[in-house]
């Protein structure tokens, strides 16, 4: 299990920062995405291969406009 902006979530299996996007219908493509993991950030390079281990905290934000 990891957390996803504070939230429990399981995991079936090894997964990258990709695959944990795609799990909480986030597509990795979309721009004005920031990812951290325990608190560091993780460049969008390497999403597709940084695994996310057991017990992970990852923050996902997005980018908005407005005032």
């Amino acid at each position: 299990m990891i957390y996803v902006n504070g939230k429990p979530t399981d995991l079936a299996g090894p997964a990258t920062i990709r695959d944990v996007l795609i799990g909480v219908d986030i597509d990795p493509e979309t721009p004005g995405i920031a990812v951290a993991v325990n608190a560091e950030v993780a460049t969008r390079g390497a999403w597709p291969t940084l695994e996310v281990a057991d017990g992970a905290r990852v923050e996902i934000v997005t980018a908005t406009q407005g005032g």
